[in-house]
């Protein structure tokens, strides 16, 4: 690490352009390739990806995205003539205009039942010529300019679809922009200086403009869904500013000392860097915890995201150095240069109220912990209700035409209209179509159902299609209990004797299957995450306690942040005051997202942690005093850090997209719990009370366990006008246990 800060430092105009001219190449790249995102959650071998398969053998032209076209009127009913006519001219437009493949009117034979018994409200099905994420967004937004043009005083008009929706994706960087500002706000703050606050800043755009647009390009290779790029941009933005916060501090304290502008940073990279580039570490790793689920919908989010952390700390350790060495001494306030200049240099030391505050842990540990344990446990109990399923176009905000189209398709045709069932079958004869023809009539009486279409056939006769509207939305347990119910006992009795197979598939079923296989996988999927992480934490700090207790703090942050999710989006409290749209079940991939990134971010504060104290263990052989300067000299930094992320991830709930909000939301919660009552309350306070245990190691593992240092102590002493001081970390044991 010393040899890549000196060479960075030293030849800092090819540093800073070799970044330059990465992040313009890869944005050149992207631009000219375009995106190919992909929301596939198909799962091979479940019984909606079998329906998925036959339906697009035998109807291959149902796969073209469907939308809908949906009118009311108060006053008078859609029969009437000028309603009629007006939306007939409409409808006759819209079947014009590019990329769409047929329009069915309610107003023509092939429409019937799309008028509602009221007549007050009806609607028809557009469909485009491709799947809903091959639609340009321009053809989609021609259809809503088109359709919206027939609304007037008496005349609602409405639009519903996964094409629609793409028309309602927020323009511009809103939330990104909102949360750069805040963070640079609280830089200046920590730094008091204008150009340290905005070396962070600079240094994650770079990185994360960087890594986003590689995202695009890897989509071209890769399933990658459409929430990645604003996922990673989210998780690079917080930890990249945060990583660049901490060698900046740590470049700051070596100002203060008397080091050169040059020594100081290489001495930054040389001790903090290092302990930048492990954090950086557990964070891949617990990211790429989620290729061995071998689910593709995954294991492109896994790598976007990986990619994006590894450019952040590739950037913290490279670029920062250089753009440390441009500024010079205006990495301090005028202040402390003025102090610096007239009262020379000086070690820094604890103050205030981080010193006062790790007096008081220090004091009462007992108390202390119990009260963060109650407070986390309360705030994880939501969690016991945690419900995966379909969150579909009745969450999204008020305001929103899909909103009121999926409101006013419910309320005139009933709930299960806005995510029908489809039973697809393998036919081998007549024999089998009779048994179609009874099921038709069994699912006709069947409690939760409330309608059937007549069974469909191909043109070979071989492949049947049934559709199922449930008399429940498509996010309710009662339509998962439905489509159990179809699975395990009706569809078997249909099949008995013939050779009938029937499948059942749809929006509540493809994502009922996709939640079974995450849940059955999650226990191996958070077993090998926690394990690897507690490996590298062994090897860093040579403790049995340190690991565990790391994950048991991580499991408690990421509990508790689910549980702040839960509240919000499961239950509602305040989710369409925040402009998150209205309760629904959290999406099945969520939970496994969200336990990669919270858990490699809750071991960043872990590792900038426990190194001091382990350092200071190391030199005193005091855990109380090691526990209590650690925390002390850790906190400020670790609080600013805090706050910077949470601003970042808090910020991203302007997206308007219910899932970036979900991940915002859930990361802000963990950090704030993780940074302001886990490491700086709950950790110091067991360590006080463990005293030793905190650092025992078995001889016999000790003998065996590589050596490897995280963050070398620094000198602490000054410097001695016309004193050289080496590097840090030159001359200096390993934080291994040699002394």
């Amino acid at each position: 690490m010393a040899a890549l800060a000196r060479w960075c430092v030293t030849h800092r105009l090819a540093a800073v352009l070799l970044w330059l001219a990465t992040l313009v190449g890869v944005g050149a790249a992207a631009a000219v390739a375009g995106t190919a995102y992909s929301n596939d959650y198909d799962v091979p071998g479940t019984e909606s990806g079998r329906a998925a398969a036959l339906l697009e053998e035998g109807f291959p032209h149902l796969g073209g995205d469907t939308d809908t076209i949906v009118w009311h009127t108060d006053d008078g009913t859609v029969d009437a003539a000028d309603v009629q006519q007006t939306m007939t001219k409409t409808l006759d437009k819209v079947a014009e205009l590019p990329g769409i493949s047929s329009v069915v009117s309610p107003y023509h034979a092939a429409g019937a039942g799309q008028i509602s018994k009221d007549a007050h409200t009806a609607y028809a099905v557009v469909t485009f010529d491709q799947a809903a994420a091959d639609v340009e967004k321009a053809d989609a937004e021609a259809l809503v300019r088109t359709a919206e043009a027939a609304a007037s005083d008496g005349l609602q008009v409405e639009l519903g679809g996964s094409a629609i929706g793409l028309t309602e994706a927020k323009g511009g960087h809103t939330a990104e922009i909102v949360g750069v500002l805040v963070a640079a706000v609280v830089l200046f703050l920590a730094f008091g200086s204008l150009a340290a606050s905005l070396l962070p800043i600079a240094t994650a755009l770079v990185s994360v403009g960087t890594a986003y647009a590689g995202i695009a390009l890897l989509g071209h290779v890769m399933t990658v869904a459409d929430f990645a790029p604003m996922l990673g941009l989210l998780v690079g933005l917080g930890v990249g500013i945060d990583y660049a916060l901490f060698i900046v501090t740590r470049h700051r304290r070596g100002l203060k000392r008397g080091l050169s502008v040059d020594e100081a940073a290489r001495t930054a990279v040389a001790t903090t860097g290092r302990a930048v580039v492990f954090a950086g570490a557990t964070v891949c790793i617990a990211l790429l915890g989620m290729l061995i689920l071998r689910l593709d919908f995954l294991n492109g989010v896994a790598i976007a995201a990986s990619l994006t952390v590894v450019l952040t700390v590739a950037a913290s350790v490279t670029l920062l150095p250089a753009l440390l060495s441009y500024i010079g001494m205006r990495a301090l306030s005028r202040r402390e240069r003025a102090h610096l200049t007239e009262h020379g240099p000086a070690p820094e030391l604890p103050t205030g109220f981080a010193a006062r505050w790790s007096a008081f842990v220090e004091r009462r540990p007992k108390l202390l912990g119990a009260i963060a344990l109650v407070l986390m446990a309360a705030l994880a109990l939501p969690t016991l209700s945690l419900r995966l399923g379909t969150s579909d176009q009745g969450n999204n905000p008020q305001s929103s035409t899909t909103r009121q189209a999926y409101d006013l398709l419910a309320e005139g045709f009933g709930p299960g209209v806005n995510g029908p069932l489809t039973l697809v079958a393998d036919v081998h004869g007549a024999e089998d179509k009779l048994a179609l023809d009874r099921l038709a009539g069994t699912l006709d009486d069947t409690k939760g159902v409330a309608a059937v279409s007549p069974v469909t056939y191909d043109e070979s006769g071989e492949i049947a299609l049934l559709t199922v509207t449930p008399s429940s939305p498509p996010q309710s347990a009662a339509t998962s209990e439905l489509v159990d119910e179809l699975r395990t006992e009706i569809l078997p009795k249909a099949e008995q004797g013939t050779s009938l197979e029937a499948y059942v598939g749809g929006i509540t079923a493809s994502y009922d299957d996709f939640a079974e296989v995450i849940v059955a996988k999650l226990p191996l999927f958070v077993g090998v995450v926690i394990g690897l992480g507690c490996v590298l934490l062994l090897l860093a700090f040579r403790s049995i306690g340190i690991p565990l207790k790391a994950a048991a703090m991580n499991v408690a942050a990421v509990a508790s942040a689910f549980g702040v999710v839960v509240a919000i989006f499961q239950w509602g409290w305040g989710s369409e005051l925040l402009g998150l749209g209205r309760a629904g079940p959290i999406e099945p991939f969520l939970p496994v997202i969200m336990v990669s990134v919270l858990f490699g971010l809750s071991m960043d504060y872990q590792v900038f942690l426990v190194s001091r104290m382990y350092e200071e263990w190391l030199e005193t052989g005091d855990n109380r005093r090691a526990v209590r300067v650690g925390l002390a000299e850790t906190s400020r930094v670790i609080n600013s850090a805090a706050v910077i992320m949470i601003s970042v991830f808090l910020a991203f709930v302007l997206s308007g997209d219910r899932v970036i909000a979900m991940f915002g939301i859930a990361l802000a919660a963990a950090v704030a719990l993780d940074a302001f009552v886990l490491r700086t309350l709950l950790v110091p306070a067991l360590m006080h009370m463990l005293g030793g245990a905190n650092w025992w190691l078995p001889k016999w593992l000790d003998r065996i366990l590589p050596r490897i240092s995280i963050e070398p102590p620094e000198c602490r002493g000054v410097v001695v006008p016309g004193q050289r001081v080496a590097a840090a970390g030159a001359a200096q044991p390993e934080l291994s246990g040699e002394r």
